[in-house]
């Protein structure tokens, strides 16, 4: 089970939040659409792998999509928000019965996790910077 997809060097996992473009062709033109939503599931290796943007349309319906990662219609894949970080599972297909609230508590857990490691990286740092005094000694 894969938690992380590259595509043209952009790294995105299960829970983010990411920004699809996609080309077009109708006819003899073609043109660039977005799809915007989360990734709720990454499966497949190497070449075969693909990955699942879910997002809410108009009168709240869920509209899936599945993209193959080496295919040459998708234009770039723009990492909107992170949510990796607060994802405690590979497949997010639970989140189909979930409000967007209740979705949201990814995204809150994961800037949790971050600021928790940016606190606890400067504390440590903070800990080996401290210069020891030196002991004095009693002589009597």
């Amino acid at each position: 089970m894969a938690l992380i997809a590259t595509h043209n060097d952009t790294s995105f996992g299960v829970g983010d939040r990411v920004k699809v473009i996609q080309k077009i062709k109708e006819g003899e033109k073609t043109r660039l659409q977005s799809f915007e939503g989360m990734v709720i599931a990454i499966r497949g290796r190497q070449e075969n792998k693909t990955f699942t943007v879910r997002r809410i349309g108009e009168a709240q319906i869920g509209i899936e999509k599945i993209f193959p990662v080496s295919t040459p219609t998708i234009e770039r894949v723009e990492v909107v928000k992170k949510g990796l970080p607060g994802v405690r599972r590979a497949k997010l297909y639970y989140t189909r019965d979930k409000s967007r609230k209740e979705v949201e508590k990814i995204y809150s857990r994961a800037n949790r996790k971050e600021t928790a490691k940016k606190t606890q990286s400067v504390a440590s740092s903070n800990k080996k910077t401290a210069k020891k005094s030196p002991k004095k000694s009693s002589k009597k």
